[in-house]
């Protein structure tokens, strides 16, 4: 029995739906496969062809606010060829419209039709076809191509974001292995064995704010007689300080095995950070010489806070004579090295700016005068014991309890 009209446009119906179908299955698969973002525009523009019967193809897609020619098949076009979103606001308002309408010039009459492909509303694409196959030429059709291409700019944008993770994930890799290894410097920084011994007994606490603190302490054996000690604090955190602080400990080691006095050592330390850094950041720095001969204390205090010395019997005295903190200037004016009288059982107690800049909930600052209740009436206590109380005291003083808002770092020596 022959076959209707209706049965045969069906069958045709359906034979195009199976092609389309298999048009997104084949674009999809390339998504699923994370072909390039090239190889899916190719995948774009051969499945208009041999789905659709498309003979000129131009897509624009918008990028970094500009529609950047993205496809271009069969067509004189250039291929830097773009709109700006001004150019195209009027443009097909609501449904697809014929080229011609446009007035876009001779380059253009080989379209005949301009699709905008909208998501929420705003424009992402234009797509630009000429000699459709007339079992095409259709709603149905228009439809298909606004799916294909909304799919294709969905992978673009998904691979860019993968892409974009990708380059995040490096970059954070990158940046915590920075991160390991400064903190591999900065632990070599710091002494491995304090040289407690029958003249003196020290003790040093470390805590820092960031996974990368800026605080430095060291201790030195000059030699059978005379032991540096030094407290140092570098502006900023991260790498950078710690790279600084780095430079500072070798220049003060490779000074002492040179027997340079703290007038020397001072003033080549700050133009070794000054030439480093060029004034853009500095160190404050504590720096003191104990010789058990003399019991003297020669100090230089380059703008840190005051340590106290607390002798054996007598008030605390603070440790200021010294200069201004190292690095903000190429030269160091004229300063004065302390000296001062440390008999046994006299206790110096050296710190950082994250001891005392701690704040109760009525803005209220722990202060020099904090430390100096703290160790009145716990400084014969063992070192490590009046370490722990320092830091329960600032604990209990601080509003946000045990995080603070910078390093704290003690160093105490205490003469036998």
């Amino acid at each position: 029995m022959p076959q209707t009209a209706a049965l045969v446009g069906l069958e045709k119906r359906l034979f195009l739906k199976e092609r389309e179908l298999g048009a997104l299955l084949e674009i999809t698969q390339a998504i699923t496969h994370d072909s390039g973002e090239a190889d899916l525009y190719k995948i774009y523009q051969f499945t208009l062809i041999g789905q659709l019967g498309v003979r000129r193809l131009a897509l624009y897609v918008l990028e970094e606010g500009t529609f950047r020619l993205k496809v271009n098949f069969g067509t004189t076009l250039s291929t830097d060829s773009r709109f700006t979103p001004a150019e195209v606001a009027g443009w097909c308002p609501g449904t697809p419209c014929p080229v011609q309408e446009l007035g876009l010039g001779l380059a253009w009459q080989a379209f005949e039709l301009l699709v905008p492909v909208r998501q929420r509303e705003a424009t992402q694409a234009l797509v630009f076809v000429g000699t459709m196959q007339g079992d095409y030429a259709s709603q149905e059709a228009l439809a298909f191509l606004e799916t294909l291409s909304n799919i294709l700019l969905g992978a673009v944008a998904n691979l860019r974001l993968a892409r974009q993770r990708e380059t995040l994930l490096m970059a954070e890799a990158a940046v915590r292995r920075e991160i390991e290894i400064a903190q591999q410097v900065q632990q070599l920084l710091f002494p491995q064995h304090l040289p407690n011994n029958e003249y003196v007994v020290l003790h040093a606490t470390y805590q820092p704010h960031t996974e990368i603190g800026g605080d430095y302490y060291d201790v030195i054996e000059i030699d059978a007689h005379r032991l540096l000690v030094c407290v140092a604090d570098v502006s900023g955190k991260g790498v950078p300080a710690s790279l600084l602080m780095s430079n500072f400990q070798a220049g003060l080691r490779t000074l002492l095995r040179q027997n340079a006095d703290l007038v020397t050592t001072v003033r080549e330390l700050n133009h070794l950070i000054f030439r480093n850094a060029g004034g853009e950041k500095f160190i404050t720095a504590f720096l003191a010489i104990y010789d058990r001969r003399t019991q003297v204390l020669e100090y230089v205090n380059a703008g840190h806070n005051d340590p106290l010395l607390l002798p054996d019997a007598g008030s605390p005295q603070l440790l200021h004579d010294g200069t201004v903190m190292l690095g903000i200037m190429a030269e160091l004016p004229p300063f004065k090295v302390g000296l001062t009288a440390m008999p046994p059982h006299s206790l110096l107690f050296a710190y950082t700016d994250g001891l005392t800049e701690v704040f109760n909930r009525h803005q209220e600052e722990f202060g020099e005068q904090g430390v100096l209740t703290a160790l009145a009436g716990n400084r014969y206590l063992p070192l490590p014991r009046l370490h722990h109380e320092m830091l329960h005291r600032i604990q209990q003083f601080n509003a946000n309890g045990e995080r603070f808002a910078d390093d704290v770092t003690m160093l105490s020596l205490r003469v036998k």
